[in-house]
């Protein structure tokens, strides 16, 4: 492993660690979760900053340029794909868990005044289900073009 590599990998377990000692520390106000948060965000940028400039700042020549900048944008159009269904997957449940929530709990309620119409209830519910299950079809339909 390189230098930055080490350090990127400190960075964040550093801005995962440290943290939760002064999130512990004393009674909880607003201004220990501000703290918090900003000792977070300046640790992890902080050490990510130094090691991109690390690993940005060695030389090389035009060839290694021009080859690095084809397979780069090969592999910038695949990573492209793999965000794109992990974030259709990731928005899809938890827009459906928000509608689940919603629906069942008033589901629940309409159900316990009167039971006759459950099959009504779970119909709503099963459709907000059906989102995550949309989002999820999706997804493989993005991965299937990779």
């Amino acid at each position: 492993m390189t230098v930055g590599k080490i350090l990127l990998f400190s960075a964040l377990v550093l801005s995962i660690l440290v943290p939760f000692r002064v999130y512990f520390k004393g009674e909880a106000t607003k201004k220990r979760y501000k703290v918090t948060l900003a000792f977070n965000c300046i640790a992890f940028f902080g050490i990510a900053l130094t090691a991109s400039l690390m690993l940005f700042g060695t030389s090389v020549s035009a060839a290694e340029v021009e080859a690095a900048a084809t397979v780069a944008a090969s592999a910038s159009a695949t990573g492209m794909g793999y965000l794109a269904a992990a974030l259709v997957t990731g928005l899809s449940c938890i827009g459906g868990g928000i509608a689940v929530a919603n629906a069942a709990s008033a589901a629940l309620g309409a159900i316990s005044e009167d039971s006759s119409i459950l099959g009504k209830s779970l119909i709503f519910v099963g459709l907000a289900e059906g989102v995550c299950l949309y989002g999820l079809i999706i997804s493989f339909m993005i991965l299937g073009k990779l």
